[in-house]
């Protein structure tokens, strides 16, 4: 990166290309010293934040969601990091459900330049994630924010966002991902996870695989760590649900007991998310935070999180959910006919093509009458959509081939029919894609190219 400042304020399409060219630098490297380096040269913004810090493999991003809607609804400021994003880049950062606004952005990214060239000559060049976490750390200090609710990236031990002391963790679940980085078997995935663990700190997981628990029971010990396990000391029952939404009741075995919360989201999966949401703000409470019982009861049943089972229309159904690896596709496949009834289901998928493509499937093509490939438009990341059709007719399934996402889902309806079901699944690229033809984003700049996995 030269001197030269590589665009002015308000140079929207300037910003583009020079997030661009970070493309060269990789997406994601598991690694701390850059995004440390970089950190104190900006004064250090995560000191300043109380943070809840959230990995796992899935359910990350909804356990994100109604932890920081139960802090908001307590009264607090809250800051919200996820990824990726459906529509925007902007997405990505919110404070109190207001995203950042672009102007925001690149505000800060040009106060961040000279950190960023320092960094780059004494060490390596940040890559994408690396500049984004440093921009919502950097953001969040400045807004004040009374809690921030992180997502990691991946992994955990070497994550960008593992710069933190948080004053709870959360490692939602584990299964394989990203074996060729975080390692081949779960228990070595569950060791680099369990490395946002920090010292004194509380850990909430809802794993239930021994083989993952005692890898977190031995980190918590090593690090006098408390361990709370959804299921064990927290356990969740009288589950009862539809389409307009799931009650249970949360007994915390260490603080209150709820009953019939309430949260608009489908799948057994969400209730899962939610007790161990609520897990996460009492473990909160015991480190100092105000959180009446209403706040619990509101937050949980006013969290939005789009793009997750989510119904865009009846007659037909029209549902998208962004499973976009072979264990969130078997609960996908599993949980669609327990929550809806339907006549015939049109499968619309994509899947990029680093992800596990057959076990995928395996996994939807079951539950599948007819299959409609398609390929979402992240540059360069999608399976071409004649192997999606293909691994379909292999499985005896018919299946058409429709390049464009949201003609495929035109498509799909058609072929559902009224009292069908049209299933829109594989990445969350295609959701964002499919989402739009019920809510257009309008005059948006960064989109789903900007997404790095």
């Amino acid at each position: 990166m030269d001197d030269i400042r590589p665009f002015e304020p308000g140079d929207y399409d300037g910003f583009k290309e020079w997030i661009f060219n970070l493309k060269q630098f990789g997406d994601v490297k598991l690694r701390l010293t850059v995004m440390e380096q970089m950190l104190a040269r900006l004064g250090n913004p995560e000191k300043r934040l109380r943070v809840v810090h959230v990995g796992g493999t899935n359910g990350k991003g909804s356990t994100v969601a109604m932890v920081a809607s139960v802090l908001q609804a307590a009264g607090y400021r809250v800051g919200m990091f996820t990824k990726p994003h459906l529509s925007n880049f902007t997405e990505r950062i919110s404070v109190d459900g207001a995203q950042i606004s672009e102007r925001h952005v690149i505000e800060l990214v040009d106060r961040m330049l000279p950190a960023i060239d320092e960094v780059s000559a004494a060490y390596q060049h940040p890559t994408f994630f690396e500049i984004t976490a440093a921009l919502m750390f950097l953001y969040f200090a400045e807004q004040s924010v009374d809690y921030a609710v992180v997502e990691v990236g991946m992994g955990g031990r070497l994550d960008a966002t593992n710069v933190v002391d948080p004053l709870v963790s959360v490692i939602t679940n584990v299964s394989l991902e990203h074996t060729t980085v975080l390692g081949d078997t779960v228990e070595k995935i569950a060791a680099e996870k369990a490395g946002i663990i920090k010292p004194g700190g509380i850990l909430v997981t809802a794993s239930t695989d021994e083989r993952v628990l005692g890898v977190f029971r031995k980190t918590c010990d090593e690090r006098n760590s408390r361990l709370i396990i959804v299921g064990d000391s927290v356990t969740f029952d009288n589950l009862e649900g539809g389409i307009g939404g799931q009650t249970f009741d949360v007994a915390t075995g260490f603080g209150r007991s709820f009953k019939q919360l309430r949260i608009p989201l489908l799948g057994a999966h969400q209730v899962t998310n939610a007790a161990t949401a609520v897990a996460a703000v009492e473990a909160l409470a015991l480190r100092g935070a105000d959180i009446p019982e209403r706040a619990v009861r509101d937050g949980l049943a006013n969290v939005r999180w789009p793009g997750r089972m989510e119904i865009m229309q009846t007659r037909p159904y029209i549902v998208i959910d962004g499973a976009k690896d072979p264990e969130a596709a078997r609960v996908l496949a599993k949980e669609m006919p327990e929550v809806f009834k339907y006549g015939r289901l049109v499968l619309v998928v994509s899947i990029s093509r680093d992800k596990g493509i057959s076990d995928m499937m395996q996994h939807l093509l079951p539950i599948a009458d007819k299959v409609v490939a398609t390929r979402h438009n992240v540059k360069g990341r999608a399976i071409e959509p004649e192997e999606l059709a293909a691994f379909a007719r292999n499985a005896g399934k018919d299946a058409v081939v429709v390049y464009d996402p949201k003609d495929a889902v035109r498509q799909a309806m058609e072929l559902a029919g009224a009292d069908g079901l049209v299933l829109v699944t594989g990445s969350l690229f295609v959701v964002g894609e499919a989402r739009e033809l019920w809510h257009p984003v309008v005059d948006f700049r960064w989109g789903r190219e900007f997404n790095e996995n």
